[in-house]
């Protein structure tokens, strides 16, 4: 076999392993890992959805959150968000305020590296999440 026949094979099997990247999807519910430059807190379980109806949705660690958002390429903005107002810790409750206050900020996304999604404000650190197993 010659030697650029080899190559051009094994740069083809190699590229047949790569995974396919973290995409920002509708219908779909990702798991908040990190908000801003904190992790989220043990088993806080913050979520988002985005509904095709172009509402989004999810648990915020103690309360459900919902919200309209535009969603245009990688453009992403939240409409006033709501939530429901049971009352939790008050670390909990602190973390909920961040998340809630920082989805009004987001203004696009994309995928990290490490197959994270990043969805980031105006100035500042993105919030990260990863998408839920079904």
């Amino acid at each position: 076999m010659s030697r650029p026949l080899a190559v051009t094979l094994l740069g083809a099997s190699l590229l047949g392993c790569a995974s396919t990247p973290v995409q920002l999807e509708t219908e779909r519910s990702y798991r908040l890992e990190w908000l801003g430059e904190r992790p989220v807190l043990d088993r806080s379980h913050l979520s988002i959805t985005l509904g095709e109806d172009g509402r989004a949705y999810g648990n915020a660690g103690c309360n459900h959150w919902f919200a309209p958002y535009e969603l245009e390429g990688q453009a992403l903005r939240f409409g006033p968000v709501g939530s429901t107002r049971k009352l939790c810790a008050p670390a909990l409750m602190e973390q909920e305020a961040r998340f809630l206050d920082s989805l009004d900020k987001v203004v696009r996304w994309d995928a990290s590296p490490l197959d994270q999604l990043r969805l980031w404000p105006e100035t500042g650190k993105p919030l990260r999440l990863l998408p839920q197993e079904d």
